[in-house]
């Protein structure tokens, strides 16, 4: 690293940029580095500049004639490549404030700096916001995240709530479904955190847990034993850690008597081995190897870089002097391991890759190495980012080679199948400046393969031939490593800037074909899901009362995912013809204007939907509901629950009538919404149909599957509630349907009162009988809900039906067992009464209520709701 040269300075207009002239005056002279710039906002003739120079030239410099000449105030030289901001107080010209490992901040103008608080807050300091209303009020930006003090660094709020840790490696256990997901972030440690709770409201900060301090490089988890993980930080530190105790044994090995100067990488790679849990590998210049997890160690190469002196290569086109501006300042010892594999499909098999381009082989185990120093198409010295043997075939493999420091950004992802003799170039379409960081093989098909990107993530079923990104939600970013989670087939994505992103059962990926994208539709296997209850720790299914500064990341979506691919989808009469009206415009032509039969076909259609229907082991229906109609890939979850016992309501209706009379409260009506209860596990399957134009068509393709318990409960148990539930659901079916029954009675009646009232030929007596059948109605109706009147007044009043009802099926919502005896009482108790309630009910609907509209449209009265007219002509 040169961070310096003769172009380095200040330079000032005063013309608005057309001309520069180069100053000098006082500014340090020869060869600079970074320089920040920042003017006083109360005095804008005032200039400071943080300069970076070699040889104690550099400093803090001011100027109090606009950049004409300048002073040393400081001889302070902040790190440039990550430093040098300064920012200048916008009410106190003198007070300064220059970035670096703590905010240094001076109150003389720059003569004297000192460090600002910052206690209990992270280090490197990037950038700071003062507020020009409050100059005691900060923002600041770090490798930490962003702070915010009201009392200028006394005390300091972290802002949990932002997603962005650059991810350089990660990792997941194979201890799933609830498995976690590792990794080594820039200056932020390594930690695990889980891919997903059985929380409601997801994934928080405190889920997640430290495994090791400093920048967090490579973490692996032992195969057998989850809870043994090893974790790396920059040069060379390595612990490992056990989330059982939370202790950690620093297990870097270390150089023997007479050894040569260990030179790490600043990622330095780590690997477990697949053919034996307790042995590990790890690199300096030179391969390490421990069987016993790290408590010793044992050198299994030579020195496998191509031994460069880094102070003979030129850099900007020459060779650079021992003083040159911060001359290999935080840089790792050039000429080191940078990748290591060990072949799953051949014990001994061993792949290492340098810092300056070389890839060695071994097939013995480190006894004998074959050094692989020229790859066709790849330039020479070229980063070896990563290296994936196959999982399929011995003798494959796949290297990433990454050359952005030499200004050249193409990808290069290369695959041998000799061992590293031959080599093709399977970067196929990937973006040609778009380095690749990372490369993942599917366990199951050898030709779907993922790559982590500068620009994102790609995959291919092709073996490389052509690429397709990633979007759904996965944002365009730099990609820096990629873990497969067998168990769940799920790919975890570790990204330079927006944290880890899991893409959910990828499996669908594995059948994507030319063949496959030319058909109407196609329905992809589906996940095993599990059945559970999610628990609400905060009280809610979302953040509680926590406030949206609490963070929460998704859980994968509860039930069972539903993957299928509609090749054109379906669209109403409406967007197809406006689709052919987009067509005609484009070429030019004037679209048919639509006749009104058109029009009112567009109004009356419903619109297209794919209807996913499930069915059980032996083939009864249990759920059927609508998924989206578009083209593509499609995925939706079933929630592994039968029907709601209530339909949806729609527009105004009895419920709302009801509300509007003086003795019945709406609040005292049934719920008519709501999921039903969880399906007891076992065997189910999926099917899709289309409904196009209201006509159902079946499309082709059935998939099975199991949904699992997970939880306390025992299948049994489980079985009794869902047997309960099924009772339940149909006394709640009934309950609903007597109380619009009431609902509509009493609207009907009430009509009716207002229509004999209307007719004067009608016998007050009339009148009398319909009050009396409204008076029972009311009767009936407070055995249905519940004495409004009184408990309008605070009083207490005796448990109605559907109290009863509601407290059966209440104290299940958040249980898996066997269903209980109180709710077991309360439901014979409600469905006795009911079975004496709704015979009086079904005469006062049926006949005593026909009778008055009889005599109604016998005396010509006023219409009533639900009566039609005896009109004949």
């Amino acid at each position: 690293l040169i961070h310096g040269g003769p172009e380095s300075a200040v330079w000032r207009s005063t013309d608005a940029g057309k001309t520069w002239t180069k100053v000098a005056g006082g500014l340090p002279t020869g060869e600079l580095g970074r320089i920040g710039l920042a003017y006083a906002p109360s005095n804008p003739s005032i200039i400071y500049a943080q300069v970076e120079a070699g040889e104690a030239r550099g400093g803090l410099y001011r100027s109090a004639d606009n950049g004409v000449t300048w002073e040393k105030r400081n001889s302070s030289d902040s790190q440039g490549q990550y430093y040098s901001k300064v920012v200048v107080d916008p009410v106190e010209s003198d007070r300064v404030y220059v970035m670096n490992v703590n905010i240094m901040v001076s109150s003389d103008g720059g003569r004297t700096l000192t460090a600002l608080p910052s206690r209990n807050k992270h280090v490197d300091n990037h950038d700071i916001w003062i507020n020009p209303k409050n100059n005691s009020h900060y923002l600041v930006g770090c490798d930490g995240g962003v702070y915010e003090s009201f009392d200028k660094g006394e005390n300091w709020q972290f802002k949990a709530n932002l997603p962005i840790p650059q991810f350089y490696d990660v990792a997941v256990d194979e201890n799933g479904p609830f498995y976690n997901v590792y990794g080594g972030t820039q200056d932020n440690y390594s930690f695990g955190c889980p891919a997903r709770t059985r929380n409601a409201h997801g994934i928080t900060n405190s889920d997640c847990f430290v495994t090791m301090g400093g920048d967090g490089f490579y973490t692996r988890v032992d195969p057998r034993d989850p809870n043994i993980v090893y974790a790396s930080m920059q040069n060379g530190g390595l612990v490992r850690f056990d989330r059982r105790s939370g202790e950690r044994v620093g297990i870097q090995p270390q150089p023997a008597k007479g050894d040569p100067a260990m030179r790490w990488n600043w990622d330095a790679p780590l690997a477990v081995s697949s053919h034996s849990s307790t042995r590990i590998y790890y690199g300096s210049q030179r391969l390490y190897r421990s069987d016993d997890r790290g408590d010793s160690w044992r050198v299994i190469s030579p020195d496998l870089s191509r031994h460069l002196d880094r102070n003979t290569l030129p850099v900007m086109g020459k060779v650079w002097g021992v003083d040159a501006v911060q001359k290999n300042v935080s840089t790792a010892f050039y000429g080191n391991i940078s990748a290591i594999a060990e072949s799953p499909k051949q014990d001994g098999l061993l792949y290492v890759g340098t810092d300056d381009g070389l890839v060695q082989v071994s097939e013995d185990g480190g006894k004998n190495w074959r050094k692989v120093d020229k790859v066709e198409g790849v330039p020479e010295d070229t980063y070896v980012q990563r290296i994936l043997p196959s999982l399929h075939d011995a003798g494959t493999v796949y290297v990433a080679f990454e050359n952005h420091q030499n200004g050249d950004y193409k990808p290069y992802l290369m695959k041998s199948t000799d061992r590293g003799r031959t080599w093709t170039n399977v970067s196929g379409n990937l973006p040609e400046n778009g380095s690749v960081f990372a490369i993942a093989e599917d366990h199951v098909n050898p030709k779907l393969l993922f790559a982590g990107t500068e620009y994102g993530l790609y995959f291919t079923a092709q073996g490389g031939e052509k690429w397709i990104k990633l979007g759904g939600g996965m944002p365009t970013i730099q990609v820096r490593d990629l873990a497969i989670q067998r168990q769940q087939n799920d790919l975890v994505v570790g990204t330079f800037g927006r944290g880890i992103f899991v893409l959910d059962d990828y499996t669908p990926l594995r059948s994507v074909s030319a063949d496959l994208l030319t058909k109407e539709s196609a329905l992809f296997p589906v996940r095993n899901a599990l059945s559970y209850l999610p628990a609400a720790p905060l009280g809610s299914a979302t953040k509680g009362f926590q406030g949206e500064a609490f963070w929460t990341a998704p859980n994968p979506p509860f039930g069972a995912s539903i993957t299928y691919f509609l090749k054109d989808g379906y669209r109403t009469r409406k967007q197809q013809r406006q689709q052919r009206e987009r067509e005609a415009t484009r070429k030019k032509e004037t679209p048919p204007y639509p006749v009104a039969e058109e029009l009112r076909a567009e109004a009356e259609e419903e619109a297209p939907a794919v209807i996913v229907t499930v069915n059980d082991a032996a083939g009864k229906v249990v759920r059927r509901f609508n998924a989206p109609a578009t083209r593509g890939i499609q995925r939706v979850a079933w929630d592994l629950r039968g029907p709601a016992p209530l339909a949806p309501a729609g527009g105004r209706g009895g419920r709302r009538a009801r509300a509007e009379s003086e003795e019945e409260d709406d609040e005292d009506a049934p719920p008519r919404g709501g999921g039903g209860a969880l399906v007891v596990p076992g065997k189910y399957s999926i099917m899709l149909a289309k409904r196009v134009d209201g006509v159902t068509t079946p499309l082709p393709g059935t998939q099975s599957f199991e949904v699992h318990s997970e939880g306390p409960s025992s299948r049994e148990d489980r079985a009794a509630l869902a047997d309960f539930q099924e009772k339940l659901s149909k006394l709640q079916k009934a309950n609903a349907a007597a109380d619009q029954a009431a609902t509509d009675a009493r609207t009907r009646l009430e009509a009716i009162v207002r229509a004999i009232d209307a007719t004067p030929a009608l016998s007050p007596k009339l009148r009398e009988q319909a009050k009396s059948i409204e008076k029972q109605l009311g009767e009936i109706t407070r055995v249905l809900r519940g004495d409004s009147v009184m408990r309008a007044r605070n009083e207490a009043t005796p448990a109605s039906i559907s109290e009863r009802v509601q407290a059966a099926g209440s104290s299940l919502r958040q249980s898996t067992g066997h269903p209980t005896k109180s709710a077991m009482e309360q439901y014979q108790i409600a469905s006795d009464e009911l079975a004496v309630e709704i015979p009086k009910l079904r005469k006062i609907v049926e006949v005593d209520i026909k009778a008055l509209e009889h005599d109604l449209d016998a005396a010509g009265a006023p219409p009533t709701p639900g009566r039609l007219p005896n009109w004949k002509k």
